[in-house]
């Protein structure tokens, strides 16, 4: 029986990100923040070792600066332990002059590091999701059925249908079909595998365990670009594919629609995903920060990280991140406040023919319904509140997308900006 130890993990970066733009407009979308004081990429790689995998190669391309750093600065296993996580970069080479073009061809493009680690089993994952998987007891039930890929499948309601891998599961759980965000109510009826009227369908998470000899097999010799949309299909007629069954939570980050409210509900007095498990924790960058101050204001499901400042402030149903400066009259509700890098020990940015901004969210400022990334600087008396969902808006310092301001990662906003319905846009 193989072990925990033959295991590599391959965490695909991920392309782009235009749907989550401009939280990827300086960043890779696995370094994008979540929950105040996490990137997302933390979720699978402390997923790995929690369910002992020690071996992670995280695969990059676009902006992806900030993840080497956050993932250089917090993955460092001592020189006594074999475990490492290490950034396999995009390149040209003799073989292939073309960057990645899937998440299939990505894992192609570093077939010979994989190689060179002689795992026996493979482990694909995506670097955008949020959840808590013990990848041991998938492990085993591939062993166990002795299976060339397994791949980790998840209830979906025939609603969302349209917007998953859809599988369908036989005998012993081994898939039969596949169809990559199925429409068809034809073929959607004939993919139905659960009795459960509410949610019939089975949908891929895009976690794939592999027989290392396998996925060389399918790509080595293959023209294949995802592992959704063709390796996972062609492969069901000559390969044994089964599927583990997941059924807790877990949120494909996608968009910023799916962003905001996945990281919102983190704030409610139960929220659907758990960072306070001791057995099972989201590690990150460690950073020496103080406490966070509060002088005179009014929190109310708030998720309160540190290194912050508030005073005389009301905030409610909102997320505040690491160095946040929210100064004196501020209103803060149903919104992400990123924080900042560093602390404005002096005020380093002049805005032309006016004052200026410090770091953080200037006096009587009104915030409803935004994203405000990192190190932005609102100035006083500003107002933002959300648009009507389905409203998409691009200006030079600021975007809507569906109905959701988002200020951008060191953007500066004059005091007296107003933000909102009414609000003229050339």
């Amino acid at each position: 029986m193989s072990s925990m130890e033959d295991i590599l993990a391959v965490i695909l970066g991920g392309g782009r990100g235009a749907r989550l733009f401009p939280l990827t407009k300086m960043r890779s979308k696995p370094a994008v923040p979540i929950a105040g004081k996490y990137r997302l990429i933390d979720i699978p790689i402390s997923n790995c070792i929690n369910s002992g995998i020690f071996r992670v190669a995280v695969l990059t391309q676009f902006n992806s600066v900030s993840l080497h750093r956050h993932i250089t600065q917090t993955y460092q296993f001592d020189r006594f332990h074999t475990g490492w996580v290490q950034i396999w970069a995009a390149e040209q080479t003799i073989a292939s002059e073309d960057w990645y073009q899937g998440t299939a061809d990505a894992v192609r493009k570093q077939l010979f590091e994989i190689r060179s680690t002689r795992a026996s089993h493979v482990l694909i994952l995506a670097g955008d999701h949020l959840y808590r998987m013990d990848y041991s007891a998938m492990a085993r039930q591939h062993w166990e059925t002795d299976a060339d890929i397994t791949v980790a499948v998840q209830p979906v309601a025939a609603q969302d249908a349209g917007r998953f891998g859809i599988l369908k599961v036989g005998e012993n759980n081994r898939i039969t079909e596949f169809a990559e965000k199925p429409k068809d109510p034809a073929l959607l009826a004939s993919l139905v595998s659960r009795s459960d009227a509410g949610r019939p369908f089975l949908g891929s998470m895009g976690i794939y365990l592999f027989k290392t000899s396998v996925l060389f097999d399918l790509l080595e010799h293959s023209t294949l670009d995802d592992f959704g949309v063709h390796v996972i299909p062609s492969s069901l007629g000559t390969h044994q594919v089964f599927g583990y069954h997941f059924d807790d939570y877990w949120e494909d980050i996608g968009t910023i629609r799916s962003f905001y409210d996945t990281n919102l509900a983190l704030t409610l007095p139960n929220p659907p995903f758990n960072f306070y498990d001791a057995d099972h924790p989201i590690y990150t960058h460690p950073r020496f920060l103080p406490g966070t101050t509060v002088e005179n204001s009014t929190l109310e499901n708030v998720l309160l990280t540190e290194g912050c400042c508030i005073q005389d402030a009301d905030i409610r149903h909102s997320i505040i991140g690491v160095r946040s400066q929210i100064r004196s009259g501020v209103h803060v509700a149903d919104s992400i406040i990123m924080g900042s890098d560093y602390f404005d020990s002096e005020i380093a940015k002049h805005i032309p023919g006016g004052s200026a901004v410090p770091i953080g969210i200037g006096v009587n400022s009104h915030i409803e319904g935004a994203i405000v990334d990192k190190n932005a600087r609102i100035g006083s008396n500003v107002i933002i509140r959300s648009f009507p969902r389905g409203t998409e808006i691009t200006t030079d310092t600021w975007v809507v997308r569906d109905g959701i301001v988002v200020i951008p990662k060191n953007a500066t906003l004059p005091n007296d900006t107003y933000i909102g319905p009414g609000v003229p846009v050339d």
